[in-house]
């Protein structure tokens, strides 16, 4: 039977788990504690990718004898060989009494198995305690091991007025200081960041993380046509941070045009586009880029394509920070699975100021994406709302 203390240790476990968040990725938060005639003798989280798991680190640090203990851990042991043993193997030889588990692991190299071979070393197994919790502070996680496609964050900026920048293309600074630092917060969560090539030649972003102690995220460029200048700052620093160009690998026109104008300011086929295209990515992967081909889709890259794409690289989580249309790419597509909406108290106006989705829109209001609100807080001066689309979650918080 679980008991308030039960929870609380399990409490205790989850809220170390969120000490890995930024560093263990694409493997899931996990905490554990362990117990033994009521104190805790021991904790541990899963500290950075390839280091020991959480069980193992709980253990490591047992200043008692652990013959008899309760051993409380967010996400069900391991049972097969990764880059750490199992941890199975470790309770087991521990002499651990009782293992009390969050959920179990959706991973199909565990997937139950875990916790049936506790149980049938004789150990006490029990699980689902704050199930529901867990699962939401491992949803990156629950996303790309059932799906292998990466947990897809939107994050803008905007004035009170719905805009992200002035007519005249300025944007520095929509929001404020306070939430420009959540924002690489946001940037060191995730593994990586996209935006789009318009965002690219507008504002020359450098998409790192500049918080200490977070690691800065894959850079993954939306260009279509590999585009992208040489000189730009993504380019330059190609070398210190990991960064991909996603380019249309079987469209390189846009829809209307006689055919791609090329650097020369000459019109030409779809033949010499491509060879554009293929040449300009060579001269990318010379500057040390990474360049990912991608299915088109009406000239453009398809987003859907490229998070495939992105999944089967190890890459579980993906922050976009716009512009409009690729933001707009994401929502159409049905690709959003959750928001960060920073509002500053400002009204700048303007018909032909920009908003943070663009492209052509939904006709109808009846099919616009709805959205569940998790929270509305405040980052200085600026509101911040974070939400979910619904039905990404459910009302109890399950996938």
């Amino acid at each position: 039977m679980v008991t308030e203390k039960d929870v609380g240790y399990m409490r205790r476990a989850m809220s170390l788990a969120e000490k890995g968040r930024g560093h263990v990725n694409p493997n899931p938060l996990v905490g554990a504690v362990i117990v033994r005639e009521g104190h805790v003798t021991g904790e541990g989280w899963h500290r950075r990718y390839g280091d020991l798991h959480a069980e193992r680190e709980a253990l490591a640090a047992c200043t008692e004898d652990t013959h008899g203990s309760t051993m409380y851990v967010t996400l069900e042991p391991c049972c097969h060989h990764g880059k750490q043993p199992p941890c199975t193997d470790a309770i087991i030889n521990a002499g651990i009494r009782r293992v009390v588990a969050g959920m179990t692991d959706p991973n199909p190299l565990v997937a139950g198995k875990g916790l049936a071979l506790l149980a049938a070393h004789g150990i006490e197994v029990e699980c689902g305690l704050l199930e529901e919790e867990l699962r939401y502070q491992n949803r990156v996680f629950l996303r790309y091991i059932t799906a292998r496609r990466p947990w897809v964050t939107m994050k803008w900026a905007m004035t009170l007025d719905g805009r992200i920048a002035a007519r005249t293309g300025d944007s520095k600074w929509v929001s404020s200081e306070e939430s420009r630092a959540f924002a690489h917060r946001l940037r060191g969560w995730n593994m990586a960041i996209m935006a789009g090539i318009g965002t690219v030649r507008a504002d020359d972003p450098m998409l790192n993380c500049r918080l200490d102690g977070m690691r800065s995220p894959v850079r993954v460029i939306v260009d279509s046509k590999a585009s992208i200048a040489l000189s730009s700052a993504i380019v330059r620093t190609a070398g210190q941070y990991r960064t991909i160009v996603a380019y249309a690998r079987d469209e390189n026109r846009v829809p209307g045009n006689a055919g791609d104008i090329a650097e020369t300011g000459t019109v030409c086929g779809p033949d010499n586009a491509r060879a554009d295209v293929e040449g300009r990515v060579e001269r990318l992967a010379a500057a040390g880029v990474e360049t990912v081909g991608c299915a088109g889709k009406d000239g453009r890259v398809d987003i859907g394509d490229l998070l495939s794409q992105l999944g089967r690289m190890g890459i579980d989580s993906v922050l976009v920070e716009g512009g409009s249309e690729l933001d707009w790419s994401i929502v159409e597509a049905g690709l959003a699975d959750e928001v960060y909406c920073f509002i500053a108290p400002k009204i700048i106006g303007g018909s032909l100021a920009k908003g943070p989705v663009g492209g052509f829109g939904f006709d109808r209001m009846a099919e616009a994406l709805g959205l569940e609100i998790e929270s509305v807080t405040r980052t200085g001066p600026d509101i911040l709302v974070h939400a979910f689309p619904c039905n990404t979650l459910s009302g109890s918080g399950k996938l």
